[in-house]
């Protein structure tokens, strides 16, 4: 397994690790629950140094990320950030990606960590006739993200620059300690933060210091497991769960960074034939009525027939009551949005919802 620069810190935190997509990361530390919540009420601080990095630069780089992405990234000023889709030529998800504007000519692609090697040779096999160099630079950076009501408050004084000044999904350049960091603000929880790329070996610096200085704030340190119930609540998408080869961005109700009108694209005319002939499933959200815990892979029922397969699942910390998302066939009548989930072989009632689950109101 690989291990991330902060490994030593991990353990020394006591965190439970595990093997996540040949890394190997911490699951949780104080437990998920609480994780979670710091998170929600004030900060968390998650190692994501797992995940891969791809920089697309030369003459063509603009039009070349134009070609293999799905929204508009002609759009992208200098220092903004984008989130999209790598499509395949029949419409599947190869990986949901941020693109981020470094400088004319210069792009740079954070991608799953499980589909890092697969989206470096997909996106080399599709650069013949344009004028770029593609380089998967994922060994070379560590990434934190510190998410949460605190994070920016936290984050300037470590970093001594005013951060509210950074708009969503916009980014700097900034240097602590001598190092360069990417500070970009965006994340996964649906909390206000960060996202910190640096040099590998820096990471261990930086972390320990946000501890420190976020100790009085209640910061804590933050695993995979906290990361999917916040996304769940959400409604993020996890590759492999809701998006996937066999799955369009439509299907996933993640249309809105799909911009068909841009002009050609891999994957526009199977996606543009998905949407006149109609989509045949849509994800769809639920709250679990009956108890029980839905999990990936489980059946969804509607009226004895079955109607779908469950995605993601969890007991959500922020509203104490299981939650998931699936996908449903389009020709399921949903107008009394009842539903049941096939758990151990025993069928729960559960009703169909918007998402996403999370709002600041709830």
């Amino acid at each position: 397994m690989q291990k991330t620069a902060l490994c030593d810190a991990h353990a020394a935190l006591g965190a439970r690790m595990i093997e996540f997509a040949g890394w190997h990361m911490p699951v949780r530390y104080s437990g998920i629950k609480q994780e979670h919540l710091a998170v929600r009420g004030k900060a968390g601080l998650f190692d994501i140094s797992h995940m891969g990095e791809i920089e697309i630069k030369g003459g063509d780089a603009a039009a070349f990320c134009q070609f293999i992405t799905t929204n508009d990234v002609a759009k992208l000023k200098t220092f903004q950030a984008q989130y999209g889709f790598f499509c395949n030529e029949q419409g599947g998800v190869v990986d949901d990606i941020i693109v981020s504007k470094l400088s004319e000519g210069r792009y740079f692609i954070c991608v799953n960590c499980a589909n890092t090697a697969k989206d470096f040779e997909w996106i080399t096999s599709h650069k013949a006739g344009y004028d770029v160099e593609v380089l998967n630079r994922s060994l070379e950076y560590s990434l934190l993200a510190l998410q949460g009501p605190e994070a920016t408050r936290i984050l300037s004084e470590v970093l001594g620059a005013d951060l509210s000044e950074i708009k969503r999904f916009y980014l700097r350049v900034l240097k602590w300690r001598g190092v360069d960091l990417i500070v970009s603000r965006t994340g996964y929880t649906g909390e206000d933060g960060f996202e910190i790329f640096l040099q590998w070996d820096a990471a261990s610096g930086l972390w320990e210091e946000i501890m420190e200085k976020g100790e009085s704030s209640g910061v804590l340190p933050c695993g995979l497991g906290a990361r999917d119930t916040l996304r769940i609540e959400m409604a993020y998408p996890l590759y492999g769960q809701e998006i996937d080869e066999d799955t369009t961005p439509f299907e996933a109700r993640l249309g809105r960074f799909v911009k068909m009108d841009k002009g050609d694209f891999l994957g526009r005319e199977a996606l543009r034939r998905t949407l006149e002939g109609g989509l045949k499933r849509s994800l769809e959200g639920f709250v679990m009525v009956e108890r029980g815990i839905p999990r990936q892979g489980y059946k969804i029922l509607k009226d004895d027939v079955l109607a779908g397969t469950v995605t993601s699942g969890t007991m959500s910390p922020s509203l104490d009551k299981p939650i998931g998302l699936g996908h449903i066939a389009t020709e399921i009548g949903l107008e009394d949005r009842g539903i049941e989930i096939e758990i151990h072989d025993s069928r729960r009632k559960a009703e169909v919802v918007s998402v996403p689950f999370m709002t600041k109101e709830s």
